[in-house]
């Protein structure tokens, strides 16, 4: 385990460490586009998780991080109400409408136009959506604990290093 660890460390060492690299002609530095302009497509939610009325969700992808660790989509909903995993951690800007939003613990919100929430990932939610409601999603996949614990140690070297703190 500690070799492991050791391991991990040091692949995140060496990945943070390396200069930045001029995008490629694969890679895009901006992708933009407005809300309204992306075509969302059918993104039925899972009949078994679904409480009251017949929900019909709608996504469309905005863009993916190169690592496809992160990205970020669009989503609407007609009325309805229904459970909810969020296997990503995932932060929503409320766009238009709203939705009621039960957490887990029993928390209860309303997220309206403007509003932002997060969402940890491997927790349920109820949304209950009394018109419609549409949202920018921003996901991120969880990063196992010791590659998490890695990152922050070689953040300290590097912090320590770029302040003299450690001999070079």
């Amino acid at each position: 385990m500690v070799l492991k660890l050791m391991l991990a460390g040091m692949v995140a060492i060496a990945a943070r460490s390396r200069p930045p690299q001029a995008p490629t002609k694969a890679s895009k530095p901006l992708v933009a586009a407005a809300v309204d302009d992306l075509e969302l497509e059918a993104a039925p939610i899972n009949p078994a998780w679904i409480l009251e009325g017949a929900p019909r969700a709608r996504a469309s992808s905005h863009s993916s991080a190169a690592d496809d660790q992160a990205m970020t989509a669009v989503w609407d909903c007609t009325a309805g109400a229904f459970r909810w995993y969020f296997d990503w951690d995932e932060t929503v800007a409320i766009v238009e409408g709203e939705v009621h939003v039960t957490s887990e613990d029993g928390g209860q919100r309303t997220l309206s136009a403007g509003d932002l929430a997060y969402f940890p990932a491997g927790t349920w939610a109820v949304w209950r959506v009394d018109s419609y409601v549409r949202k920018i999603a921003f996901c991120r996949r969880q990063i196992p604990a010791p590659v998490t614990l890695a990152l922050k140690m070689g953040d300290k070297v590097r912090r320590k290093l770029a302040g003299g703190g450690l001999a070079a």
